[in-house]
């Protein structure tokens, strides 16, 4: 378990990808059989060029022509599913030249099409293949090995973690990804959640699906299911970043397009915010009483609006004068999505209450 946060003002700790996990274990393990140096740290270079030394959990030999060594993942301080998870390589030398990947224990086989990988490959994205593959083939250029490696990277308890991930829904079988474009994770970029939402578009429409639902939770979830039988491979997790729905969406085009969320979080993309997580934005009870007042709501109610404890209150209030709020902000929040999606893009836009049920549409 991490330590809390404190409360104090603090710059934000940055940490490292699996990527970088398996590129500075692989090649410490290639140094114990090429050069025979067991290693405490391994240095690697990140693919922008800068430099980073990790410090390393174990390093040793298991064969006379394998090594393994692994590394405590740190993700800083952003909220990654693998912070503090072992990940591990595994290296074989042989005959062969060249570098062939292996999914470990705990790391996934790709199912579904899609992805940036075939069906059948291991889960090793290809930014952590190349810097795995450049490390490698330089340390055999300086140590004159002319043969290849067989590389096999693992994260302890990786299956388990998987399941706290979209991995299942993406056709991911068996364990975690390893993943990674930069080598650094950002603190609370969410980086690897948006790459999850990225893929799960990308499967849906490799899959022959045209109408994908983007929800920020389990119960927009269950509305959409409920509303159009759509699978899971067709429902797309969202969370708070729909901002990475809708600019994805730029490149990989559907026929249509549902968005569905609790009324607050529409509320705030109706405000034109793309993150809708309360560290990034607020909902806005004064813009909510205007539009309101748009829709002729009374001076009380609108007083009502602003001073209300929660959305879901005002919401309410709205409902009870006759004024239809929730689709006052699902046709602000299409109108935000579409200023976002190239033309011809079907939009719709659904908001839901604390139980689930649909307070508000527009299409």
């Amino acid at each position: 378990m991490r330590e809390d946060t404190p409360e104090q003002a603090a710059p934000l700790r940055s940490g490292y990808t699996t990527g970088s996990c398996a590129t500075a274990t692989s090649l410490a393990a290639a140094r114990l059989l090429l050069l025979g140096e067991t290693s405490e740290r391994a240095e690697i270079v990140l693919p922008k060029g800068r430099h980073v030394t990790m410090t390393l959990s174990f390093c040793r030999a298991i064969e006379s022509d394998a090594a393994e060594a692994g590394v405590i993942k740190d993700a800083g301080d952003d909220p990654d599913v693998t912070h503090g998870a072992l990940v591990f390589a595994r290296v074989r030398l042989s005959d062969r030249t060249g570098v062939r990947f292996h999914a470990g224990e705990g790391v996934g086989t790709v199912t579904r099409a899609g992805l940036a990988l075939a069906v059948g490959e291991p889960a090793i994205n290809p930014v952590p293949r190349k810097m795995m593959t450049e490390h490698l083939e330089a340390l055999a250029a300086s140590a004159s090995y002319r043969g290849g490696f067989e590389v096999s990277i693992g994260v302890e308890n990786g299956e388990a973690l998987a399941l706290k991930t979209m991995n299942p829904r993406l056709g991911i079988v068996g364990g975690l990804s390893i993943l990674g474009t930069t080598g650094i994770v950002r603190p609370f970029s969410c980086s690897a959640y948006i790459a999850s939402i990225h893929q799960g578009i990308d499967v849906a429409r490799a899959n022959g699906y045209r109408h994908i639902a983007a929800c920020t939770g389990n119960q927009s979830e269950d509305a959409m299911r409920a509303r159009y039988g759509l699978p899971d491979i067709a429902l797309i997790e969202m969370g708070d970043f729909v901002g990475a729905v809708l600019k994805h969406l730029r490149r990989a085009s559907v026929d249509k397009l549902s968005l569905c969320g609790g009324f607050g979080k529409l509320s705030k993309l109706a405000a034109g915010h793309m993150d809708l997580h309360s560290r990034s934005s607020s909902i806005d009870l004064t813009l909510l009483a205007v539009w309101a007042a748009d829709a002729g709501a009374s001076a009380t109610l609108q007083a009502s609006i602003r001073a209300a404890n929660t959305s879901q209150e005002a919401l309410k209030m709205a409902r009870d004068e006759g004024i239809a709020l929730g689709d006052i902000v699902c046709r602000r929040a299409r109108d935000v999505a579409l200023d976002v999606l190239p033309p011809g893009i079907e939009v719709e836009t659904f908001a839901i209450d604390r139980q689930g049920h649909i307070v508000g549409s527009a299409a």
